[in-house]
């Protein structure tokens, strides 16, 4: 069941009601979560006359998986946000730090007196608007955009569906982590008209032919630790930047799925250099570890089986931070 959020729900609307201008920020390297949520708001106000631009801190380009959602032309370069924004809606960001280089504007916008609207679906969230609407049990935050498109009574076409789903498909891998509930309005989406293999496939299903290559170094380097995690296994692999030259960020993101799959290890671990000693890592559980846990003790955040931290050094220092980390959180019983 979702949270009551009914009161902050409205708040939300209301700040949304009476606005003109409205900037809507993703979090650095947007995932089709955060940027549908962001796409699927920003086109409901644009739709109203609101001047409405949406965007993120890093990195410079949208990711190509995710350019065709923008169908009214609202993403805009991170230095064409105002520094001072009427309105900000923050979206899927757990922490003003997740907004990157954008994150300044929470603070100049409060200080103007003006408002900022939070949403998202992360339990670590402090809270960090003047409107907060986060439900830690939603499987996605475009559920929680969802909820307030309904409240402000907007008409959920194919288009903001198509954006909403974007957001829902890929959090819950492909509905693998979804609730009768969550089916139930991926089947609304699908009324709206959203043609789900064609959402689905450029997102998670298709990749360039180097892809292969890439995966091939990669994977023939991964590395199984049956003693890590108390016995329950860590299983890892490095990207390098040498390894992701010529191919897209969604390459390098989608290596941490194929990872998961070793059946021998609880955890799975994607190292994927972002520079020369600077380290962005993906992390997933299959049902005993909570690795936002992990993460958070290594400066990161996330979710209970999906979570990351950025670290410094080389990758078998980063590696053994990451198994002392492991050992610190108990697996959780009966799972």
């Amino acid at each position: 069941m979702p949270l009551d959020l009914s009161a902050d729900l409205a708040a939300a609307a209301e700040v949304l009601a009476d606005a003109s201008d409205v900037t809507l920020l993703a979090h650095v390297n947007p995932d089709a979560d955060a940027l549908g949520s962001a796409l699927a708001l920003g086109l409901a106000l644009h739709r109203r006359g609101v001047r409405v631009r949406v965007s993120f801190g890093a990195p410079a380009e949208v990711p190509e998986t995710l350019r065709d959602l923008d169908v009214a032309g609202l993403l805009v370069p991170a230095a064409e946000v105002p520094a001072v924004p009427a309105v900000l809606v923050a979206l899927d960001a757990g922490s003003v730090g997740r907004l990157g280089p954008l994150g300044n504007r929470v603070a100049a916008t409060v200080e103007a007196g003006g408002q900022v609207v939070v949403l998202d679906h992360h339990v670590s969230n402090p809270g960090f608007g003047t409107v907060n609407v986060v439900d830690d049990r939603a499987e996605a935050t475009a559920l929680v955009v969802l909820r307030l498109l309904d409240v402000m009574g907007v008409e959920v076409d194919e288009p903001i569906a198509r954006c909403v789903y974007a957001g829902l498909v890929t959090d819950t891998r492909s509905f693998r982590h979804a609730s009768s509930a969550t089916h139930h309005v991926a089947a609304r989406l699908l009324d709206a008209g959203v043609d789900a293999e064609a959402v689905a496939r450029p997102l998670m299903d298709s990749h360039p032919f180097g892809y292969l290559g890439m995966l091939a170094t990669v994977l023939s380097r991964a590395g199984l630790d049956r003693e890590a995690v108390g016995g329950l296994g860590l299983v890892h692999a490095v990207v390098t930047l040498e390894d992701a030259k010529g191919l897209r960020p969604e390459e390098v993101e989608s290596v941490v799925d194929l990872v998961r799959t070793a059946e021998e290890a609880e955890v799975a671990a994607v190292l994927k250099e972002l520079r020369p000693s600077t380290w962005s890592v993906s992390l997933r559980s299959v049902s005993r570890i909570d690795v936002r846990e992990v993460a958070q003790l290594l400066g990161g955040g996330g979710h209970r089986r999906a979570a990351g931290f950025t670290a410094r050094g080389d990758a078998a220092g980063v590696l053994a931070d990451l198994r002392a980390a492991l050992e610190r959180v108990p697996p959780e019983a009966g799972a």
